[in-house]
This record gives C-alpha cells, structure tokens and sequence, in this order.
C-alpha cells in the first residue's frame, strides 16, 4: 500500500535525476531483528567503554541518539571516544535473516538518473547489506559517517556537505527515509521526500522507540509508503 498526505494531488516526481536511499529499515524492511543486534552491540559497547550497566549504558545510548543524531556523535563529544572500533563492533551482526530483493533491484533500474545511498551507519556495513540484497549494482556510491565526517543526519550541515560531495541539485532529487525528522532538512532544501513505514504504519519496539516515529504527517513529508518496490514501480512511466 502507498499513501500519500495529499492523494487529490499527486506528487510530481518526473525532475528527480538523483534518488538519496537511507539504508537500514528503509532498503529492507524492519522486523528481521538487523537493527535490534546493532541496537544491544552499541548497548554493550557503551557500558564497556564507560564501566556502566547494560541499562545505564542503554539510557545513555538513547539519550545522545536523540541529542545529537547517532550515539556515536555523543559518544565522540562527550567522551572523546575514537569511532573505529566503535563503528566495527555495533555493525558486525548477522545478515542471515536478510534476503536477496531482485523486485526491488528490478524497480530501481528502473528509475532514470543516479541512485545513491546515505546512512549514518559505516560503508562496510552498507556494502554487506547492499551485497546481500542484490542491488550494489544499482548503486553509484555510498555516503557514510565517516564520509560525512561524522555529522549525522538530521544535522543539515550533514546534508549539505553530501549535497556538495556529489553535486546534487536538491530540487532535482529525492529522499527516502524510516525516520521523519530526516527528512525536514531535505524538504527545506528542496528535495522530494518519501517516509518508508513498517506496514499498516506499525510501531515496532525491537525496531525503533516510539519517538522516532513522530512527525509522520508532517507538511515536510511529500509521500508516505509501506512498500518501497511497489511505490518505485508506480513511478515508472
């Protein structure tokens, strides 16, 4: 199912030249428990670095996600940890629950123009997972943490140091995000935004905490789908 916040008027998508892909829970759907094992390995992490319980260590974790847009930013500024190992351990889980997508490499071969991914997670990590879906091939380049200099989304000095790395036009591209605070830069900037949901918009606990579910409805949001493959599809001309 595809909704749209305004389905009287549908959304022009026929300028776009560049399509910007978050990765995790938005190229796979939520609910194969990828994002829980990188969820409890920063938890872990977290309470070794610091000497702290998992639960100590769990509200941290969450309490600089929130402030600063990864953990990992809090964790540099506010204990000077370096992000190496940090990046390498939370993103050595196991993809065994994660299968090959050939309808969505299909669709997105479809689409005219360059396709590229953005994460706040580590190209390693985007690689392994764009490798196990089948897809990479679809994709010109990836824009990772480290790329963005540690700056993660929603910072819009992320944002606009990815635009310029890869000469985007902003007004000729497209966003795809899970998370809807991601995509407020992006519509300020000019760019098509598209929230990728669970389906029938669930909110899963083992996925993401219920405030990062906030702002769906928002007027920054153009389009809002529940099925990635077939929203592309629906693009074709």
């Amino acid at each position: 199912m595809t909704t749209s916040p305004a389905a009287a008027a549908p959304v022009d998508f026929s300028h776009v030249e560049t399509w910007v892909f978050d990765l995790d829970n938005t190229l796979y759907p939520p609910g194969l428990d990828l994002w829980r094992q990188i969820d409890m390995k920063m938890r872990a992490y977290i309470a070794n670095f610091l000497g702290l319980t998992l639960d100590e260590a769990f509200a941290l974790q969450k309490g600089y996600y929130k402030k600063y847009g990864t953990s990992l930013r809090g964790l540099m500024i506010e204990h000077a940890m370096d992000p190496d190992d940090f990046l390498a351990h939370v993103h050595a889980i196991d993809l065994a629950s994660l299968e090959a997508a050939p309808a969505l490499g299909e669709a997105l071969g479809a689409l005219p123009g360059r396709k590229l991914v953005y994460t706040n997670g580590s190209r390693g990590h985007a690689d392994q997972v764009l490798d196990k879906l089948g897809i990479s091939e679809h994709f010109a380049d990836v824009h990772d943490i480290v790329a963005a200099e540690f700056h993660p989304k929603p910072q819009e000095t992320a944002y606009r140091g990815f635009l310029t790395r890869f000469d985007v036009d902003p007004t000729r591209a497209a966003m795809f995000e899970d998370l809807a605070r991601n995509l407020e830069v992006p519509a300020m900037l000019g760019m098509r935004t598209v929230l990728v949901v669970p389906p029938g918009l669930a909110v899963n606990p083992a996925d993401r905490e219920a405030w990062e579910h906030e702002g769906r409805d928002g007027a920054h949001i153009d389009v809002v789908t529940d099925d990635l493959t077939a929203f592309l599809n629906s693009l074709r001309v």
